[in-house]
């Protein structure tokens, strides 16, 4: 299966340079970030984890799978695409795979954190959740705790939700981004542990809307509305070029992951 968000030639970022540094909570390594070009013809770039010596994760692998997972299930999202290429991290060539994604603000759009914007805006006592059901965002959150319990993800925290206001004041949260910190990415290259890591296991997890647990959350929202269930022939859909990029064995866990938890899901 042809897909066009996968660009395997080796190209040359060598001269992006990386000025973006953003720590993670929950996790060690750091993620770096770059932005080429202006205005609406920007791309936004970033790499996976970077250890200081070597780029060693799987996070920009998962976002094209959350980002294609998505796609099938009909929720709106930030679309990537994943890039084999040459950079240059303080003064080291690397060979890896980055994602490069455009900005999806409309024009006279601000953006601003749901943390931020929930401080603004929230009556007195309001908890997260409320607050985004009181705005109308009932069901992009409830796919959004969908999505973030089918890939395990770890990094959901209060700048990895975006509210996009325009000239009015009228404000609709932005498309699902920043999914990388999920499947087996905390993991590494620890064969050990991700050979171990059972499917429906709980995950450390950072949630700014509802709790740490991503199965209660999830478990509060049922039936969350999907354009069509995820079916055992998406697993095609969902990985189709990657082993270009990552072992096989690797995308059969995920795979595994992912399937487990829709089961669990559809099982509510």
């Amino acid at each position: 299966m042809r897909r066009y968000d996968i660009v395997a030639t080796l190209q040359d970022y060598r001269d992006v340079t990386w000025s973006e540094r953003a720590n993670s909570s929950g996790t060690a390594g750091t993620y770096l970030k770059a932005r080429v070009g202006k205005g609406t013809r920007a791309r936004y770039l970033k790499l996976s984890r970077y250890d200081g010596v070597r780029i060693d994760g799987t996070e920009c692998i998962n976002e094209i799978i959350a980002s294609r997972l998505m796609d099938v299930l009909g929720i709106e999202h930030l679309t990537y695409r994943l890039i084999h290429a040459r950079v240059v991290v303080d003064g080291v060539e690397h060979e890896t795979w980055l994602n490069s994604s455009r900005n999806f603000r409309a024009a006279g759009e601000q953006k601003m954190g749901l943390g931020h914007y929930f401080e603004l805006y929230r009556n007195p006592g309001e908890e997260p959740l409320a607050f985004c059901v009181r705005q109308g965002w009932g069901e992009r959150i409830a796919q959004m705790m969908l999505v973030d319990y089918l890939i395990a993800n770890r990094d959901r925290h209060a700048s990895n939700i975006e509210v996009l206001i325009d000239r009015t004041g009228a404000a609709r949260l932005a498309p699902l981004f920043d999914n990388g910190l999920s499947l087996l990415a905390p993991y590494g290259e620890n064969w050990e542990r991700i050979v171990a890591f059972e499917p429906l296991q709980q995950v450390a997890t950072t949630n700014f809307v509802g709790s740490r647990s991503l199965e209660e959350n999830l478990r509060a929202q049922a039936p969350v509305d999907v354009a069509r269930p995820l079916a055992k022939d998406d697993r095609e859909t969902l990985f189709a070029g990657l082993d270009q990029a990552v072992p096989t064995v690797l995308l059969d866990k995920m795979w595994d992951i992912i399937w487990n938890r829709w089961c669990w899901y559809a099982s509510l």
